[in-house]
């Protein structure tokens, strides 16, 4: 595979990103190894869908859910349409920075890697300093999840998330909001999936700028951590 071929899938889950979602896909197709992006809009109330159809390339599918089911369920149906050997999830907003995707492809097309976390805290670039009770409280969920998955990781919770396709249409996944980070975690520690991590810069909004985890998404990740992980190996998961 040439570096220059597209091998990426996209899966971009939307709710009311009206303020970023034609920023992000000008972004994401200006990647040369992005093949196809799956939008799968979770029933926004704003414009989004209108921009999202303003913007016109053969590598775009837009889906939309028919009722509003959260960043799970629709993560999960994304999957589903995927299909090129390697998938990244990718949210809406402007956090996560599409010119990195490079990064993360690396482990994974060079055989080291079945999945690639983009860390922020392994950052080597600028960062967006906000909420310090949020980086106390991702610190201690990745390290109860390492404790229970043996996967030493330092971000856990990140939404950057890559590996190949074979992995992530096994996952199964049954979160239906932010509790698929755990999720996920577990389930590839499960597929013995060979799990890197690699430094990404963070550029995180505030809750103004529609940041929409909660602390209720806190404790649900505690309960994801202490079910995916627990559970026997094959239950929850698609056999490979």
């Amino acid at each position: 595979m040439k570096n220059s071929d597209p091998c990426l899938s996209v899966v971009v889950p939307c709710y009311n990103e009206e303020a970023t979602i034609v920023q992000i896909l000008n972004r994401l197709l200006r990647q040369i190894e992005v093949g196809q992006v799956i939008i799968v809009d979770d029933n926004s109330i704003d414009s989004s869908r209108l921009l999202i159809e303003s913007v016109n390339d053969s590598r775009i599918m837009y889906l939309k859910n028919q009722e509003n089911r959260g960043k799970g369920a629709s993560v999960s149906r994304g999957l589903s349409m995927c299909i090129f050997p390697y998938i990244l999830i990718q949210d809406a907003d402007l956090e996560y920075s599409p010119e990195e995707i490079p990064r993360l492809l690396a482990p994974l097309i060079d055989g080291r890697a079945d999945a690639v976390f983009g860390s922020r805290f392994l950052t080597y670039e600028a960062r967006r300093a906000l909420y310090y009770w949020h980086r106390v409280g991702n610190s201690f969920l990745t390290i109860l999840s390492n404790m229970f998955s043996n996967l030493d990781l330092t971000d856990m919770e990140t939404g950057y998330k890559a590996m190949k396709l074979s992995f992530a249409q096994n996952l199964n996944i049954q979160e239906k909001r932010f509790g698929i980070e755990p999720e996920i975690t577990a389930k590839l520690s499960k597929m013995n999936a060979r799990v890197y991590e690699v430094p990404i810069s963070y550029q995180g909004r505030t809750y103004e700028e529609g940041k929409k985890i909660t602390w209720k998404d806190g404790f649900r990740a505690i309960y994801a951590i202490l079910k995916y992980n627990t559970m026997s190996k094959h239950v929850g998961i698609n056999k490979l």
